[in-house]
């Protein structure tokens, strides 16, 4: 479910700036480890994802993810309504039943993708992560610009079905929600959303892809909210901090260096959407 953000209520520039970033992406595992963690989109992802699929029709499905997310972002509003008919139509077939009870959801409560209360909580950690990715390993964002990302974000909503004033529009109301939710004892990590957290940290992958995976789950558990590193079972240490801090600060200096081609996505550049 991950990857839509956005479609701009208002003129997407913080969206751009944020989602044409490529090493943004290393915000990607930690909201999807969030959303993982409400039993619903875990049945969800458990019987519908490819995670467990081969190496090469995953690559293949991030692809054409980030391909969404591009077109959503930086497309002209033909290309965004394609993306938007696009996720809806694999969200047609994502419904279901809760096969075992979990916090306040028994056995056989349903599950559909276009749950407008699911969308949202997909969508908030989007929001609450993607800019934190940014900050981390790219550069500072200020409260205006935070906020503007919320606002510019809920243009997605009328795309996907989702009431109007449904999607958090501030940063406030983000964390509002996102502590309201947590409150509620929705966030359940069952062992279905262990087993995608274990393929998602630890995939199938040769030596010469291990240092790299390495690097990638420190940001992946580092950002995300120590509840859910501790339901998870993920180890989080001094040492695995003081490493994302280093890591982090290396990418900064070395974006300042890179040449756009690099660092930024073709579309961010005004080229097609090609994500290689």
């Amino acid at each position: 479910m991950a990857g839509h953000l956005t479609v701009a209520a208002a003129a997407p520039v913080v969206a751009r700036k944020i989602n044409g970033e490529r090493i943004v992406l290393l915000g990607w595992a930690p909201a999807i480890l969030a959303q993982l963690a409400h039993p619903l989109v875990a049945a969800g992802v458990l019987e519908h994802s490819s995670f467990r699929a081969s190496p090469v029709q995953r690559a293949r499905r991030l692809k054409s993810t980030i391909e969404s997310m591009l077109a959503l972002t930086f497309g002209t509003p033909a290309r965004a309504e394609t993306a938007a008919a696009r996720i809806n139509a694999i969200h047609d077939r994502v419904n279901g039943v809760l096969p075992d009870a979990a916090g306040p959801f028994p056995t056989g409560t349903p599950y559909s993708a276009h749950d407008p209360e699911l969308l949202r909580w997909v969508h908030a950690t989007l929001l609450d992560t993607l800019p934190r990715a940014y900050e981390l390993f790219v550069g500072p964002l200020s409260d205006a610009e935070k906020d503007r990302y919320c606002l510019e974000a809920t243009g997605m909503a009328p795309l996907l079905g989702v009431p109007p004033d449904f999607f958090p529009a501030s940063q406030a109301a983000l964390r509002a929600y996102m502590d309201g939710v947590r409150a509620s004892g929705q966030l359940v990590v069952t062992p279905g959303a262990r087993e995608v957290a274990r393929a998602l940290l630890y995939p199938a992958s040769t030596p010469l892809a291990a240092p790299g995976l390495l690097l990638a789950r420190l940001p992946a558990v580092g950002l995300l909210a120590p509840e859910l590193r501790h339901a998870y079972g993920l180890r989080w240490t001094p040492r695995h901090a003081a490493a994302l801090r280093v890591t982090a600060a290396l990418a900064r200096r070395g974006l300042q260096l890179a040449p756009a081609p690099l660092r930024r996505w073709p579309a961010a550049r005004g080229r097609d959407f090609a994500c290689g």
